[in-house]
Order: structure tokens, then sequence, then C-alpha cells
């Protein structure tokens, strides 16, 4: 099954935010009903239409239950061009509010560059840390610019 997009003629820089969001959202429905964000293509597939559209740094959190299905999607932190301060005490509060089993962590580089910078490693033990003490386990980081990098993938988790 298709959805069609319909765009009003004259709107094209209102909506191409709606038409990611749109895209997020058929991804979702096509792979979290099953074991999706399990699926590394699949999860990139889905961050990279909520996150590279951002012309400043977004950390967000994927709350997933314990099937790896999506709770929320949560744009926690916004940054400016190059950085964005990520607390890892309002990361346990938020898993904890929805009742996460397990996460995976996104943010995005508008340069374009996707490989992550030493303060993105710094951050992600921080995390892995601090979300260890409730027992939630963190999937991956993956870092959207371009292309995607994902943490687990390189072994960096």
């Amino acid at each position: 099954m298709h959805k069609v997009i319909t765009l009003p003629s004259n709107s094209w820089s209102q909506t191409s935010s709606q038409i990611l969001e749109t895209a997020a959202g058929i991804v979702a429905e096509r792979f979290v009903r099953g074991d999706a964000f399990c699926n590394p293509q699949a999860t990139m597939d889905f961050l990279r239409f909520k996150l590279h559209q951002h012309q400043r740094e977004v950390f967000a959190v994927m709350m997933l239950d314990s099937q790896h299905r999506l709770i929320e999607f949560n744009e926690m932190f916004f940054g400016t061009i190059d950085s964005a301060s990520v607390y890892p005490r309002e990361v346990v509060k938020a898993v904890l509010l929805c009742n996460a089993a397990a996460v995976i962590f996104a943010h995005n580089h508008p340069s374009g560059c996707a490989e992550p910078s030493s303060a993105d490693r710094r951050i992600t033990e921080r995390l892995i840390a601090a979300l260890a003490t409730i027992d939630v386990p963190v999937l991956d980081h993956i870092v959207v610019a371009d292309t995607c990098v994902s943490f687990a993938e390189r072994g960096l988790l």
C-alpha cells in the first residue's frame, strides 16, 4: 500500500519538512511492527528522515520496548551548527518516564560529515554508564549527515 502525498503548487518550502515527517512515519509504519529497530538500515532510514533536515545539531533518543518496538521518538537537545549539550540526567528521566526497555541515540551533523567526534564518543560513554544504573541497554548511537554512521557497526559501544 502506497500513500499519495499531494502538495499545493505554491508551498514547497513550507511542506518539505512535512514530507520528511510523513516519510519517517511511513518508514516507522512499515518496519516498526516487526523487529525493525534491530535492523540497522531501517533504523538509519527512519533517523535520516527525522533529523537530516535540521540546520543545527539535534540529539534524539528512540525509546524502545522490550521487543525493540518504538515507544517514542524524542528530540531532546538542540544546539548550534556544530554541537549540542546533552545531559545524562535528563535522558535517564525521559527513559524512566516512558518505561523504555532499551534506547537508540541519534544526532545529526549539519556539516554533512557523519564521522563521530571525540565529544560524541565521550557523551555516548557517559550515557551508557548512566543508563546501566537502571538496566537499560543502549543498542546504538547513529550520527546522521549525508550518510549515517552506526556506533554499533563500528564497534564503538
